[in-house]
């Protein structure tokens, strides 16, 4: 008698810690999956920052050469 109240609460012990291990596995997946979607946000606002910097950048740029090139073509014209 003793012997199966010994297995039996071997077995209950033996599923609770795999219920915990479960539990414990799907919690350290999740922090994984977290974590993994934070850098990817991080990498794609970095991305998005140069992009933004290299688009005024070439706006300025482009304003510059048209301004320049509008004040040549006029000094010609009138020269």
């Amino acid at each position: 008698m003793k012997m199966r109240q010994s297995l039996a609460q071997l077995e209950q012990a033996f599923f609770e810690e795999t219920a915990q291990d479960r539990v414990r596995r799907e919690r350290l997946r999740e922090t994984a999956a977290q974590r993994t979607r934070r850098r990817q946000r991080e990498r794609l606002h970095k991305h998005g920052n140069w992009r933004f910097g290299f688009l005024v950048l070439s706006i300025v740029v482009t304003a510059v050469v048209v301004t320049i090139a509008m004040f040549e073509t006029l000094y010609y014209v009138m020269g």
